[in-house]
């Protein structure tokens, strides 16, 4: 999974100035509709809290932050809709959109009442003062609907930017009903709120407090307000307009130029140059997944370019850093990042339903690794006689006991073979991979006597193993036939790893280390101690270490570490 330093803050300055401007504005949102619920329960709490929360939201600095935020946060928004090549798009960034521009309609008015009538007019606009001045008209409904319009853009837009992450995963179960229960809560202290104030305002009496406390606008200054507000609003339809005009202008002189696309297993498209190959899937109805939106952190567009490559441009930074955190093989591209102008043949790695495709030119990839090939000894004497139920039983037992020091230490056990398994620890280099394959043998030893004491505690002979533990190039890839091919290995280090546990037998250790894996992870060894081994199937020696109990590595391995 990516990792996340990369996932969160992956992407263009713009992208990330999206983020950080809709983080301001989602917490004033939040802090605001706990506020208004509130009335709920008495409004002495309502005001006080909109007291102490004013301390911040109307300080100098923290109100500039405040309004910078919304305004750039709004004409990236516009920015990203005018730049857009099509407006196909997956339902939640659609929704997304339309949320997203249905908002300006009911916060200008909401904005222009409030703190604009308070800093010209000297209104107090307490809480109060904003319901009675909506109540009981339609306004109270649509300023409701704002509350809804602002948390769902608001809950799509984390939800887009978290999702990446393992723990927001875990959590999105718990946190939707939070998302729920905020605009309930808040619609629920307005409306309480609402009848209690108007019941007041019945009495002409306590009418005229209000009025005096609040410092009300006089008819003239409700003009001006509405004024304002106008001319606001129209501000904001030319905004809208001017994108709308951006978005077919670009539309229209891109049209003079095509490019076309095949996609392996797929259709063959002519769309306008200019647009990013994601883009293009999505105007043509192809499916391409994207989780980020087309952003460049998720890399899930992930494509092999098979033909016209060359006349690709360079990845840029952005594409280059997410490639890079993902180890991508040379012809491997981002299609969210790609804009093709010559024609192009991709493969995309990823299907739109979460699995993996597969082309002749995605079958392999080449890494420098360490396996380790365990099997058990005398398995065919220790089981004569057992019903077939126990022997399954055991053998489950017995891996149950064992993997999980494998996967500890970022090993994968790439397939089972009987009452033997062989792992390979797919880390970033080969230095690491080789600590790993170490620390999981060494925990396989532990996890070994532990078991032997179970079973001897039971009156069950004990176990024996055999490892062999080797660090070489390998083939990474899937196969098999179609939809069927489970991810393997293959390679030189599987035969030699497993001729090495052979060779454990005669000498009756546990573990044989190959030179090539105490070398990559810079374990100092006697020379005296390695043994040169002639295996079947490898044409030269292979230097070994031979270890009596795995177990033993522990210690050699803490030396290491105190030395270093």
């Amino acid at each position: 999974m990516i990792s996340l330093e990369n996932a969160l803050w992956r992407g263009g300055w713009a992208t990330r100035l999206r983020i950080a401007t809709g983080l301001v504005l989602f917490v004033f949102a939040f802090f605001h509709f706990i506020n208004i619920g509130l009335g709920l329960f008495h409004t002495d709490l309502l005001h006080g809290m909109q007291e102490s929360r004013q301390l911040v939201s109307r300080h100098n600095v923290f109100s500039a932050i405040l309004y910078v935020a919304l305004f750039i946060h709004a004409t990236l928004a516009l920015l990203s809709l005018a730049q857009r090549r099509t407006l196909r798009m997956t339902l939640s960034m659609a929704l997304q959109a339309v949320l997203g521009l249905l908002i300006p309609i009911q916060l200008i008015a909401h904005i222009v009442q409030t703190r604009y009538a308070h800093e010209i007019y000297g209104v107090n606009d307490e809480m109060g003062y904003i319901i009675v001045l909506m109540w009981p008209s339609t306004a109270i409904w649509m300023q409701s609907l704002l509350i809804l319009l602002v948390w769902i853009h608001g809950c799509i837009g984390l939800h887009m930017w978290l999702r990446l992450t393992n723990w927001w995963r875990a959590i999105v179960p718990y946190l939707i009903g939070f998302a729920v229960f905020v605009p309930g809560f808040a619609l629920a202290g307005v409306l309480t709120e609402g009848r209690r104030l108007w019941a007041d305002f019945a009495d002409p009496f306590l009418r005229e407090q209000y009025i005096e406390h609040y410092n009300w606008p006089s008819p003239e200054e409700f003009d001006a307000l509405f004024g304002v507000t106008d001319a606001s609003m129209t501000v904001f339809w030319l905004a809208l307009a001017l994108t709308g005009l951006t978005y077919l202008g670009r539309k229209f002189w891109r049209r003079r130029h095509s490019v076309r696309v095949r996609y392996v297993n797929g259709p063959e498209v002519v769309s306008e140059k200019g647009m990013t190959l994601l883009e293009i899937s999505q105007a043509n109805g192809v499916p391409h997944t994207a989780l980020c939106g087309g952003k460049g952190r998720c890399t899930t567009c992930r494509i092999f370019v098979e033909d016209g490559g060359d006349q690709l441009p360079a990845p840029s930074d952005i594409e280059a850093r997410s490639l890079s955190a993902v180890g991508a093989p040379d012809g491997m591209r981002l299609a969210c990042q790609v804009r093709p102008t010559a024609p192009l043949t991709v493969f995309r790695v990823f299907r739109p339903d979460g699995g993996r495709g597969r082309a002749h030119a995605s079958q392999g990839q080449e890494r420098q690794l360490a396996v380790l090939f365990l099997d058990m000894r005398g398995f065919t004497a220790l089981t004569a006689g057992q019903l077939p139920y126990d022997i399954v039983f055991l053998l489950n037992r017995f891996f149950d006991a064992i993997v999980p020091a494998i996967t500890a230490n970022g090993g994968t056990v790439d397939k089972y073979m009987g009452d033997g398994l062989l792992a390979m620890f797919e880390t970033r280099d080969a230095a690491s991979s080789a600590l790993a394959g170490l620390n999981a043998a060494a925990g396989v030893g532990h996890a070994l006597e532990r078991f032997n004491q179970q079973l001897k505690a039971e009156g069950s002979p004990e176990i024996r193993i055999g490892m062999g533990l080797h660090l070489g190039d390998l083939v990474l890839g899937e196969i098999g036939a179609a939809k069927h091919a489970p991810r393997t290995i293959i390679g030189d280090a599987v035969n030699v790893a497993s001729r090495l546990e052979a060779e454990t037998k005669a000498l009756r250790v546990e573990l044989l280390v190959s030179q090539s894996v105490l070398l990559a992870a810079g374990l100092e060894t006697n020379p005296d101690e390695l043994r040169d081994f002639q295996l079947r199937g490898v044409s030269e020696s292979v230097p070994a270490l031979p270890v009596e109990r795995a177990s033993d590595l522990e210690l050699r391995l803490k030396q290491e570490e105190q030395i270093a």
